[in-house]
């Protein structure tokens, strides 16, 4: 009998024995009633395969780039605050895992340890996540020092502007650590707290009033490329592209702040066709399957990335659970590229998709990207 978990699945329960209360509903929950989050899996679900045979499939590579930047699989670490609340290590013990596994992270600017910190002991690349603060100084700053500490991109979260409704964390009365990130830096009347009753919440010091000039902006203000994160319309995807992005993740923010969105693998489809390849274009949101990575690329991802099971592969075994995590679905991406005749990561398209989620037509697209 296995002793190790088989799946991502078992990897969350049993994370949900070993993480306190508290912390595990902010990680698991989201917005309001939790419907983006619960129907996502079924939509995954819902999309087919149509393997192909008599393909040489002998040597599979299943590497990949982003932004040039070659990595062993086309699967990344998603920017999520606060790794200690499932392992002392941290981000440390992620960023570990995931130079290990030949692949990239994307640090949260609100993690438990120094981006510098986490830069020391990653043999892999890094992103770094950060928002639009009021303050355009603290702005520039923050981007500024994720280059001198040797992370290779910046990536702006767009779709946390405003605090959500997140139920689970109001019951619990939970309140997040402020990150180190933040120590050394005067923030006066506002705080970086993920409060239940606090009246703007974690929005205190981002900028409400942020618009597409400021990405313009902001991309044409720092040396890094600029991926943007939280793209779930094709209008937006064309904008990001427009206005200096690099890279566009379509996220929902892992439907942690607006509740009754689509899951992303539904608008991905209508975001890459907006961006015509002026932009390499991401997917988060619901990643537990190496068929899911495969469905993700067949509808035109050039990778994905994955956040709460970073959290369950933490909580099991720190930096060999997270390194557990990526190779369990490494391994599953591998064996769905071979039965379904791709021997490469380029090899995967759309001819791979049979029968699609029938919310995929029942959502089409603006006229202009028909």
């Amino acid at each position: 009998m296995a002793t190790e978990p088989v799946n991502i699945f078992e990897y969350e329960e049993l994370a949900r024995e070993r993480i306190e209360q508290g912390h595990y509903d902010f990680i698991a929950g989201g917005a309001t009633d939790e419907i983006t989050i619960r129907r996502t899996r079924a939509v995954f679900d819902s999309i087919m395969l149509r393997p192909r045979m008599m393909v040489d499939v002998a040597d599979r590579d299943l590497s990949s780039t982003v932004l040039g930047q070659q990595i062993s699989l086309p699967l990344m670490m998603d920017p999520a605050g606060n790794h200690s609340s499932a392992h002392p290590d941290a981000e440390l013990a992620t960023a570990r895992a995931a130079g290990a596994a030949g692949t990239l992270m994307v640090l949260s600017s609100h993690a438990s340890r120094t981006l510098e910190d986490v830069a020391e002991v990653a043999t892999g690349p890094l992103w770094f996540q950060q928002y639009f603060f009021k303050d355009r100084g603290l702005t520039l700053e923050m981007a500024a020092r994720a280059e001198e500490a040797g992370y290779s991109a910046i990536c702006m979260t767009l779709d946390a502007k405003i605090k959500p409704k997140r139920e689970r964390n109001i019951r619990n009365d939970y309140v997040g650590g402020e990150s180190p990130n933040y120590a050394q830096i005067e923030l006066g009347e506002h705080t970086w707290k993920f409060a239940a009753d606090a009246p703007a919440g974690p929005s205190d010091i981002r900028d409400q009033g942020s618009v597409w000039s400021d990405l313009e902006w902001f991309a044409s203000s720092i040396r890094l490329p600029v991926v943007v994160k939280g793209i779930m319309a094709g209008e937006d995807g064309r904008l990001s592209a427009e206005n200096g992005a690099k890279g566009v993740i379509v996220s929902n923010h892992g439907g942690r702040y607006l509740d009754t969105t689509p899951a992303t693998i539904e608008v991905l489809p209508e975001v890459v066709r907006a961006v015509n390849g002026n932009s390499e274009v991401y997917l988060d949101g619901g990643i537990r399957r190496g068929t899911d990575i495969f469905k993700a690329m067949a509808l035109g991802a050039n990778a994905v990335l994955m956040g709460r099971p970073l959290f369950w592969g933490l909580a099991v075994d720190g930096e060999n659970g997270v390194k557990g995590v990526i190779e369990l679905l490494r391994d599953e991406l591998d064996a769905t590229m071979g039965m379904c005749g791709c021997p490469t990561v380029e090899s995967i398209s759309d001819a791979m998709i049979d029968t699609v989620s029938p919310l995929l037509s029942s959502f089409p697209a603006p006229p202009e990207f028909r």
